[in-house]
C-alpha cells in the first residue's frame, strides 16, 4: 500500500521539495506530551511527531514505570505500555493523522510489548533494530535481541492485513555513532533495513548519524542510498539523517552551526528526513520551545540548500560497506542467523563497544580533517579494501579528545571555521 502512513507522508513531502524534521520528545505527563505534539505540529516546518519512551519501559521494567505513575514521579519519556489506551488516545486525539504522523521511539532490545501497545492506540511507526538496540545499550545477548526483534517485526507487519502500512526505521546508522567509521554504520543500517523487509515490513527508513567530516558524511549517505536501492527494490524506503549524536557544542552558535550542517547534509544528499538536536543538548533534556526552535532553524537552512546527490557506488565508503554487507549475506540465508554469525566471527565489529557479543578488535581514529578511518580492522573482511593506519593504541586522554572533537571544533572560533570548511559542497 505505497504512499500510506508515516513513510507515505515523508515521500510526499520530499516530492514537494520539503525536508521533514523531527524532534526527540517524550514526557510522562499526558498533558505535557500532548502539548509537545501540538507545538511540533504547529512549528513553521514540515514535521512529524515523536513519542519517545522512558528508560523503564525501554528495559521492560514496567513495574517501576507504573509505580512512578502512581506516585506522580516524572519520567524521562512517555510510558506508553503503562498508560491506559484511553489516556494515549486522548493525547493523540485531533493531532495525529495523515497530515501529522507520529512515531514511537524507544531504545528496546525486547520491544514486543511496545509494539502491541502502539498498535492498540492506532499508531503504526517505530524504530530500532536487533543489532543497534542491543550492542550499545546493555548486556542483553544478541541472540535474544534477534529473536525479540523477529517477533516484534511480525507483530508490526500484521497490521498490513488491515490495509495499513506500518513503518520501521533502522537505528543501525547510529550504532555507537561516535568514532565508528561510516562504512560500518552504513552496513549495519542497510542490513537492519533488509531484516525488517524479510519480516514483512514494506515501509522502511534507513538511518545515518552525522559524524566528524561533512564530505565523508555525504559519501556515506550516498553509499547507504545505493545499498538500499539494491537490497529493497520493491519497498517504500527513505533515508533519515540524525544530527550529531555525540558530545554536542555547549555554545548556542556552535550548536546551531552543527545543526545547520546536518540540515545541509540531509538536503544535499537527497535524504528525506532529519532528526534534530537543540542548543540544550550538552546540558539537559530540551524543553518543548527549544525543540521547536531547532525544528524551525533546520527547516530554514533546508529551504535554502539545493539537492546535490553524489554517485553512491564509487567511493571508499561504499566499497567497505558493500563488502561487509555481502560477507554477512553469504553466511546464511536466514539474515538473523547471518548477523549472529557475523558478530561471532568478528566480521562485524563495532569499535570501543564493550558488549560481550562484540569482538572488540576493531579500532578507529580521526585524522586532521575530521575523517574517521580504521586503525585496526580486526577480523572484518576489509583487507585490501580499507586503508588501515595502525596506531600505537589509544590512551584514555586520547579517547576523550576524540570524543570531544566536534564540541571543540564548533565551540571555538578557529575550530568552528575549520569545521565549516569541510561542509557539503565545499
Amino acid at each position: 500500500m505505497t504512499g500510506a502512513g508515516f513513510g507515505g507522508f515523508v515521500r510526499r513531502a520530499h516530492d514537494a521539495g520539503q525536508l521533514v524534521v523531527q524532534p526527540r520528545m517524550g514526557m510522562s505527563e499526558p498533558a505535557r506530551m500532548r502539548a509537545g505534539l501540538l507545538a511540533t505540529r504547529d512549528a513553521a516546518a514540515t514535521t512529524v511527531g515523536t513519542l519517545t519512551l522512558d528508560s523503564y519501559t525501554r528495559v521492560g521494567d514496567l513495574e517501576s514505570a507504573e509505580l512512578a505513575l502512581l506516585e506522580g514521579v516524572s519520567l524521562n519519556g512517555y510510558p506508553l505500555v503503562s498508560h491506559t489506551e484511553d489516556t494515549t488516545r486522548q493525547v493523540l486525539d485531533g493531532i495525529r493523522g495523515q497530515h501529522f504522523p507520529v512515531q514511537v521511539r524507544h531504545g528496546s532490545a525486547a520491544p514486543q510489548d511496545i509494539f502491541r501497545a502502539l498498535l492498540a492506540v492506532g499508531l503504526d511507526a517505530s524504530e530500532g533494530g536487533p543489532v543497534s538496540y542491543c550492542l550499545p545499550y546493555g548486556r542483553v545477548p544478541l541472540r535474544e535481541s534477534m529473536a525479540n526483534w523477529s517477533a516484534s517485526c511480525d507483530i508490526l507487519a500484521s497490521l498490513r492485513e488491515t490495509g495499513a502500512e506500518p513503518h520501521l526505521e533502522t537505528f543501525g546508522g547510529c550504532v555507537l555513532g561516535q568514532l565508528c567509521p561510516p562504512s560500518l554504520l552504513v552496513a549495519v543500517s542497510a542490513l537492519e533495513a533488509l531484516f525488517f523487509y524479510r519480516h514483512g515490513i514494506r515501509s522502511i527508513s534507513a538511518s545515518y548519524a552525522q559524524q566528524t567530516n561533512a564530505r565523508q558524511d555525504a559519501e556515506a549517505v550516498a553509499a547507504l542510498r545505493s545499498l538500499c536501492g539494491e537490497l529493497l527494490p520493491d519497498a517504500e524506503w527513505h533515508v533519515v539523517v540524525y544530527a550529531y549524536m555525540g558530545l554536542y557544542p555547549e555554545t548556542p552558535q556552535g550548536a546551531y552551526r552543527l545543526l545547520g550542517q546536518a540540515a545541509e547534509l540531509a538536503v544535499a544528499s537527497g535524504s528525506e528526513r532529519l532528526i534534530v538536536k537543540t542548543v540544550a543538548e550538552s546540558r539537559r533534556i530540551p524543553e518543548v520551545g527549544e525543540n521547536v526552535a531547532a525544528l524551525e532553524y533546520a527547516a530554514s537552512v533546508a529551504a535554502r540548500t539545493e539537492r546535490a546527490p553524489r554517485p553512491g557506488t564509487g567511493s571508499q565508503t561504499y566499497a567497505e560497506a558493500s563488502a561487509l554487507v555481502n560477507a554477512v549475506l553469504e553466511m546464511d540465508d536466514d539474515l538473523g542467523q547471518a548477523l549472529l554469525g557475523a558478530f561471532a566471527l568478528g566480521y562485524l565489529d563495532v569499535p570501543y563497544c564493550l558488549h560481550p557479543d562484540n569482538a572488540g578488535l576493531s579500532r578507529s581514529y580521526i585524522d586532521a580533517d575530521g575523517r574517521l578511518g580504521w586503525s585496526d580492522i580486526g577480523r572484518m573482511p576489509l583487507s585490501g579494501i580499507a586503508e588501515v593506519r595502525p596506531s600505537r593504541g589509544i590512551t584514555s586522554s586520547g579517547l576523550i579528545a576524540s570524543l570531544s572533537y566536534i564540541r571543540r571544533s564548533f565551540d571555538t572560533e578557529s575550530g568552528a571555521g575549520a569545521a565549516d570548511g569541510i561542509g557539503v559542497g565545499a
